[in-house]
């Protein structure tokens, strides 16, 4: 047992299933079985790529106690799913009956780090991370003692040595390893410029999963990371490996992330004082094959906090996102404003290299931050690689925009702009600007896919209308109880006493007047007075007939 064979340390899995009285729990296990389904067949290489926080390393983990020798996996694994009569055959069968080879490429990366730091630490021959990767490998290798016999004249770290020790063991005790390799993509994002590093990384990996000597000493293979395969010209760079990724996620969709029937057992236990609506909003939107998908890190940070926040974290990505967006390929900064407001963007994945530097249009800066999980995406019936992107939850809604107000070219932007006019429109008591405006929005790619037959519909153009502007400055409140019913629309001070409080009310086929007309009658305003010296009553009507939208603003007297 070691930290790269059989290793025991730290395993995030094991955790959970230990504390899942105390902590949010959700029982994944049969996931093994679908593994296990190919072992030792023809196709058993898998990468299933996901976005940071996404739960890669907890399955990772899982697999991990469940194959390796070193753990009593009975303790683990018998009250879960796993263990149930679906699955009697598989169970017992490959519980805890393999050698397992378990590379974390963040703690190789670490070690290698010290390994550069400390000269009595360095060999000969060992001067790259992948030299390091082959040398940390065959060491343990050599340590255990059931190979140490075969592997004791074996001193090079030759670009074989590391292939022809694992066909040497396999020949000797008739037995396989499994393979788990957690961040397989970090040569690519970490070490994005170095190509000669990608190809000897890239070279290492196809001597053990493509060729036949290196493919027979496994009897399953499982990567995970954030960048799918990467691909040369238009061919993956390992053919053998099956993929999905969140761009092709069938048929492991659901194993993603929580699905809408995991949220459904969350909010039922006394420990979420959360709603399935207030989760939704704020964490789902990835559809991936017609299945609702949620972040689970931020759902399980929710409900242990009791509040909807945002828990998208990553500078480093955040930084790649703004480079991205700044390459403004095809004008995608207008694309990445219009996506933020609601719009979705169709693009083509077919030529996406997936990896961070072979950027040449649009499509792949959507394609990259679908990879990232800073898009959605959803499939176009009858069509292969075209898709639309979108923005999923409002999660990730607050970090594009937190990263879109932090460039230089924000507030030259149009949107931006017709956000700031609307706002002063209104402040201005002006219904007619603020009128025409709208009418703008109404047509601005956000809302024209809209059916824009009610005042749902309304409200959400005036929203997005008012979404750049009011950031920071406002909170708003849809159907806010009210006075004797509940305002459409609140516009609430960030801080009280720097800007006006806004309630706006909405008519569909009748007119501004009318909806005024409710707000005082309805005495909207009632439990804000003492509060705000300034209240501004906004009436918005839009005419299915004319097609025009009507505004009348007044000062709250």
């Amino acid at each position: 047992m070691g930290r790269v064979l059989n290793p025991v340390g730290s395993n995030s899995f094991v955790d959970l299933v230990t504390f899942r009285e105390e902590d949010v729990f959700v029982d994944k296990t049969d996931f093994i079985a679908k593994m296990s389904a190919s072992i030792n067949k023809n196709k058993r290489m898998f990468a299933l790529t996901r976005p940071r926080r996404f739960g890669k390393t907890v399955t990772a983990h899982m697999l991990l106690a469940y194959y390796s020798k070193a753990y009593a996996g009975k303790n683990i694994f018998d009250t879960l799913k796993i263990s149930g009569s679906e699955y009697k055959d598989i169970y017992e069968k490959h519980l805890n009956k393999y050698d397992v080879i378990y590379i974390d490429m963040n703690s190789i990366r670490d070690r290698y780090n010290d390994y550069l730091g400390d000269e009595d630490l360095q060999v000969k021959g060992v001067s790259t991370l992948v030299d390091f990767l082959k040398y940390a490998i065959i060491k343990e290798l050599k340590e255990k003692d059931d190979y140490a016999c075969l592997l004791h004249n074996s001193k090079t770290i030759g670009k074989k040595s590391l292939q022809q020790a694992l066909q040497a063991i396999c020949e000797y005790t008739g037995e396989r390893f499994i393979l788990i390799m957690d961040e397989w993509d970090l040569v690519y994002r970490e070490y994005r410029n170095d190509t000669q590093l990608q190809k000897d990384f890239i070279d290492l990996l196809r001597s053990l999963f493509k060729s036949d000597d290196g493919l027979a000493c496994f009897a399953l293979a499982y990567l995970t990371g954030i960048l799918p395969i990467k691909k040369y010209n238009s061919q993956s760079a390992l053919n053998g490996v099956k993929e999905y990724n969140m761009l092709r996620p069938v048929p492991y969709e659901e194993y993603f992330g929580f699905t809408e029937k995991d949220i459904a057992e969350i909010v039922r236990s006394p420990k979420c004082q959360l709603s399935r609506q207030e989760l939704k909003e704020w964490y789902e939107g990835y559809k991936l094959n017609g299945k609702d998908i949620y972040n689970p890190n931020s759902v399980v940070s929710a409900v242990d906090d009791g509040i909807c926040q945002s828990y998208w974290s990553g500078t480093s990505s955040n930084e790649e996102v703004a480079r991205l967006i700044n390459m403004d390929f095809d004008d995608v900064k207008k694309d990445i404003l219009n996506l933020i407001e609601g719009a979705k963007v169709e693009f083509d994945s077919s030529n996406f290299q997936n990896d961070m530097v072979t950027i040449e249009d649009k499509n792949d800066v959507i394609s990259l931050l679908v990879c990232l999980g800073y898009l959605g995406c959803s499939d176009i019936k009858g069509e292969k690689d075209l898709k639309l992107a979108y923005v999923p939850n409002h999660e990730i809604r607050r970090a594009l925009t937190g990263i879109i107000r932090r460039q230089e070219w924000y507030e030259r932007m149009d949107t931006i702009r017709r956000s700031e006019n609307l706002l002063n429109a209104i402040l201005d008591l002006d219904g007619t600007t603020a009128a025409a405006l709208i009418q703008e929005v109404h047509n601005s790619p956000a809302v024209a896919l809209l059916d824009y037959n009610d005042e749902e519909s309304l409200t959400y153009c005036v929203m997005t209308g008012l979404l750049w502007s009011t950031l920071g400055k406002y909170v708003s409140h849809r159907e806010d109880q009210t006075g004797k019913g509940r305002a459409d629309l609140v516009y609430e001070p960030a801080i009280k006493g720097t800007n006006p409080l806004i309630l706006i009310e909405f008519k569909y086929n009748d007119s501004a007047e009318d909806a005024i007309r409710q707000i005082k009658e309805k005495e909207y305003f009632k439990r804000y007075v003492g509060q705000y010296r300034n209240i501004i009553l906004v009436g918005i009507n839009y005419s299915a007939r004319t097609k025009d939208h009507q505004c009348l603003i007044e000062k709250f007297e």
